[in-house]
């Protein structure tokens, strides 16, 4: 699959500094911030710093310390909210998957029991 990405999203913009967000964490690979509609008292977004599209666009093309960046920052921002006691990490993508921003990004959810993901 070939990936063009947009740079005017909404997330390009958080990391250009043209919209300000709430940061939870940021290294040199990803930025952590709090999700302006959360779904639960904890809710923070993960996005790499990088021109990714989705989550198979930056497992496939994403470099090894850009992919590590990235789960570190997941693991930081964990650590940081308190989620010993379980957390939902969720990444939408493309329209089947209702991704509402076409820049990789994974939910951090948590702070209560969230009952199961999907019914049949």
């Amino acid at each position: 699959m070939e990936y063009a990405y947009d740079d005017q999203n909404i997330f390009a913009k958080i990391l250009r500094g043209e919209i300000p967000n709430k940061t939870v964490y940021e290294n040199d690979h990803a930025l952590a911030f709090h999700d302006i509609q959360p779904q639960a008292p904890v809710h923070v977004l993960v996005i790499p710093k990088g021109p990714y599209m989705s989550l198979d666009h930056f497992a496939r093309d994403a470099s090894a310390d850009e992919q590590a960046g990235f789960f570190q920052a997941v693991a930081a921002v964990c650590d940081q909210m308190g989620l010993e006691e379980g957390f939902r990490g969720i990444s939408n993508t493309r329209g089947h998957g209702v991704q509402e921003v076409p820049h990789y990004h994974m939910h951090i959810i948590g702070g209560k029991p969230l009952g199961r993901m999907l019914s049949v």
